[in-house]
């Protein structure tokens, strides 16, 4: 029952919050007692979210959105200030905003890795610099960004994603160390392969490489990831690695030659498969 209500009394920031994991974040921290505001590009999605995680909780708390585009600073600053003065400052920040764009390097424009870095990253960083002034005022907050197994692994087809995520794994890091005298927390999640709608649109443009090396890794729900997150937050965890993450965050740490060679023999063994299943 404790940790049924852990979050009583308590309120969070969620962006990228109308679908995926931050919708499954959003509704596991209103079913444990918090109030949520979820932040999202699409009406009729967050309308879609808002109305679901209301009904989740028996509209015993407090489920509010802003539709905006969050790496969008001079939009999404004022709305943001405006929340706050209406409902205070939130006791956590979850960014789960991103999309990822694979193909083979050679198909890929200098567009492409900006529209990843400017979403993945900057869409992720730009709440984190508005509220960051609030938490550090009042010396509390807790952070939470969303990386990915591509965040300290890359693998082929991935090229203009990998790099937003280990920006993101990048900027944590700092902001642990730095922020840590003002008593702000800080926490970064390492999804797998997700049953999100991004994966299944990222599916469909995915090189068939890489769909045969994801057809050994499993899929997790986007439920068992918002368990672990918020698992990881009542833990004060900063590295959250929900299913496989946690043995390949391992075998990348301890033994990256190893990690490399496991890759490079995945990568061909399906590449044997891709040219078997062509003939």
């Amino acid at each position: 029952m404790r940790q049924k209500i852990y979050f009583s009394g308590k309120s969070a920031i969620i962006t990228g919050g109308s679908k995926g994991i931050g919708r499954a974040v959003a509704r596991e921290f209103v079913r444990m007692g918090g109030s949520v505001c979820i932040i999202a590009r699409s009406k009729s999605g967050l309308a879609d979210a808002e109305k679901e995680i209301t009904h989740s909780c028996a509209g015993l708390r407090t489920v509010t959105s802003i539709s905006c585009d969050t790496t969008d600073m001079k939009r999404l600053k004022p709305l943001l200030e405006d929340h706050i003065k209406k409902n205070g400052l939130p006791d956590y920040l979850m960014n789960f905003v991103g999309y990822s764009h694979p193909g083979y390097i050679r198909d890929l424009s200098l567009e492409d890795f900006r529209n990843n870095m400017d979403t993945n990253y900057y869409g992720q960083l730009v709440p984190i610099l508005v509220l960051l002034p609030h938490f550090m005022k009042e010396r509390k907050g807790h952070i939470v960004a969303c990386s990915s197994v591509a965040g300290y692994l890359g693998i082929m087809g991935f090229a203009a994603y990998t790099p937003t995520k280990f920006a993101i794994s990048g900027l944590m890091e700092s902001l642990r160390n730095e922020l840590k005298p003002y008593n702000i927390r800080c926490s970064v999640l390492f999804p797998p392969d997700t049953d999100t709608p991004g994966l299944k649109t990222e599916n469909k443009i995915k090189p068939k490489e890489v769909m045969i090396m994801s057809e050994s890794g499993g899929l997790l729900t986007p439920e068992k990831v918002a368990e672990k997150l918020v698992r990881g937050i009542i833990k004060k965890k900063f590295y959250i690695l929900p299913g496989q993450a946690r043995l390949l965050w391992t075998i990348m740490r301890y033994a990256p030659n190893l990690s490399h060679l496991i890759m490079d023999g995945e990568l061909a063994r399906a590449k044997k498969k891709s040219l078997a299943e062509k003939q």
